[in-house]
């Protein structure tokens, strides 16, 4: 696992565990559980409603006066001769997988943040109102060749290390680095369906750079057992490349330079990603899990509080 930096760099650039835990205080407005703001996105025309807490099977007696008849076990009322309910409880809690994506892809941002801050930021926020609303968080963080995974807990102590897992991650990013990916998007979530099985709260913050026709079973197979979110970090220069501008972008393992007064170059990189969001969008319909835009042209906070209904968000 990547080491913790020890200087303070700038918190655009870079987000350390320090600032991720900070960002619990200012983030009680929000919720993610099933109940949500009229405004909130988990409310649209495509997003699928948060199913929350499952249910446990703790008995079957006789049915009383002011049971609920669609709690009649009908089976057993029809071999015993008299009717019989099924009673269940609610579960204490429920876990949340949070999926990070850390690698040199994310570390790219040509407006105010890196989009590796906004993913750190936003997974950071969510962990703080999962352990806030009484359920265990944890999360696999991972970059290129680095992976971490901290199975959900209901403990700070829990929700700190997770944190400083993604901090440390982050802080170790550098536009020069040069490292052979051994860590991809499709085996972190495999991990997670490894992990958490039926009833969790799975998100994912990523630009989803490297999808593929398997990365659709393994959204499909976790969206069917479980509430899946995705968090599609973006740069605004998917959309358009400002004038006379110049970028060095890495991979990892190979560089290559952008100059924006290429007439085509604007356009090979719209398609490109454009073809990316469709393929988002067209899964988001199919299997039902909602997609949260971030940019990197905004605080994360803000627009998390407007994204989820709540008027905070500028």
């Amino acid at each position: 696992m990547a080491q913790s930096v020890t200087y303070r760099s700038d918190p655009r650039i870079h987000a350390d565990a320090d600032h991720l835990l900070r960002l619990g205080a200012r983030s009680r407005a929000l919720s993610l559980l099933p109940r949500q703001p009229a405004r909130s996105i988990l409310n649209g025309r495509h997003a699928s409603r948060l199913r929350g807490r499952g249910l446990n099977f703790e008995e079957l007696r006789n049915y009383m006066p002011g049971d609920d008849i669609r709690t009649i076990d009908w089976k057993v009322t029809a071999r015993t001769g008299e009717p019989h309910v099924r009673i269940y409880t609610e579960e204490r809690d429920r876990p949340a997988l949070l999926l990070v994506d850390q690698r040199v892809s994310m570390f790219f941002g040509t407006q105010v943040y890196m989009k590796s801050v906004i993913a750190a930021e936003a997974a950071a926020i969510a962990a703080h109102c999962i352990l806030r609303q009484g359920d265990r968080v944890g999360g696999v963080v991972f970059g290129d060749t680095d992976l971490a995974e901290h199975r959900p807990q209901r403990r700070a102590a829990a929700l700190s290390q997770f944190l400083s897992s993604v901090g440390a991650l982050n802080v170790s990013l550098r536009a020069d680095m040069r490292r052979e990916p051994t860590v991809f998007l499709n085996d972190v979530l495999n991990q997670a369906a490894r992990i958490v099985h039926t009833n969790a709260l799975v998100c994912v913050f990523s630009d989803f750079d490297g999808i593929d026709d398997a990365s659709e079973t393994r959204l499909r197979r976790l969206a069917r057992a479980n509430d899946l979110i995705l968090f599609q970090v973006s740069d605004p220069s998917a959309q358009q490349l400002a004038p006379g501008l110049k970028l060095t972008v890495s991979d990892g393992n190979e560089q290559i330079e952008l100059d924006s007064t290429d007439p085509g170059l604007s356009q090979r990189i719209r398609n490109t990603l454009d073809d990316r969001l469709a393929r988002l969008k067209d899964w988001s319909r199919r299997y039902g899990f909602p997609i949260v835009p971030l940019t990197t042209a905004e605080p994360t906070l803000d627009q998390m509080l407007r994204l989820f209904g709540h008027r905070g968000g500028r």
